[in-house]
């Protein structure tokens, strides 16, 4: 994005100007993940067409809408719906949230998404908390000149996810007798769901869990020195012996019924921050 910083200075003022909030955590959303903000206490909601370049979401079960308020004691700025590089962004607008919010304030990320299973012992509705990544899109939202103000030019990576954080998201699940696994999602471009082939090949090389979203915000997030905790709905399984058609409309449907227990566990981790 030509003058990022300008683009993110603009943005940010507007939002802490016309809210007068300042959120301590960033809370994105994926797909039919969205009734975690019928929890929160709302300060103020923003349309995204109202935040200056900011993009707008173009899919189903991303309402695009910005959500301040107060969700367990803390200020939190959930995203109510996210960017995908399929939908003709680039990288660099797609994660460009991620560095807005961070500038009204945010030290903490925390990404959801609903994505396929490929580890066989993960089943559909099943909860995946994410520990590391494999980035098989096809860009990177760090590429081009980059601004020291907002983190290092080669950023390390062998600790993205909050290890603290990760620890205590498996108590809690396991405190509520919540099927929480762990594991490493695969980002990929979309917008086709896999082959099976490809599915065997995401396995193969070490994947639990792929998905078209999460792995640009969470780059952008690493690189501004950000805490990340994140945690994919396994809404459709690609390793079964024959292979199975998927939609979105299922993975939607089947989002929305994994989203009370994920929702729990964001609710109680937030308590512990």
């Amino acid at each position: 994005m030509e003058n990022l910083l300008d683009k993110i200075e603009e943005a940010s003022k507007f939002i802490v100007t016309s809210s007068n909030f300042h959120p301590e955590v960033c809370i994105i959303l994926g797909s039919g993940l969205s009734e975690l903000v019928s929890q929160v206490k709302v300060h103020i909601t923003i349309d995204y067409k109202e935040i200056p370049h900011f993009p707008v979401s173009t899919v189903i079960g991303h309402p695009g809408k910005l959500i301040l308020g107060e969700l367990s004691g803390k200020n939190v700025a959930v995203l109510q719906g996210r960017f995908h590089f399929y939908e003709g962004y680039t990288m660099q607008e797609v994660a460009f949230p991620t560095r807005v919010m961070k500038a009204c304030g945010a030290q903490t990320l925390m990404v959801t998404n609903a994505s396929g299973g490929l580890n066989p012992l993960i089943k559909v509705g099943e909860l995946m908390i994410i520990n590391d990544h494999i980035n098989l899109q096809p860009d990177n939202p760090l590429l081009g000149k980059n601004h020291e103000s907002l983190g290092p030019r080669f950023p390390d990576q062998h600790a993205v996810y909050d290890k603290l954080l990760i620890e205590k998201a498996k108590k809690i699940a396991q405190k509520n007798n919540i099927v929480c696994h762990e594991g490493v999602y695969v980002g990929v471009p979309g917008p086709t769901f896999e082959t099976p082939a490809e599915y065997k090949y995401m396995r193969f090389i070490g994947g639990d869990a792929v998905g078209m979203s999460t792995v640009p915000e969470v780059i952008v997030g690493n690189h501004a020195g950000m805490k990340i905790f994140g945690i994919s709905v396994i809404t459709d399984e690609g390793n079964p012996i024959t292979p199975q058609k998927i939609s979105h409309q299922e993975v939607v449907i089947a989002a929305i019924e994994a989203e009370p227990r994920m929702s729990l566990i964001i609710r109680e981790l937030l308590r512990e921050l």
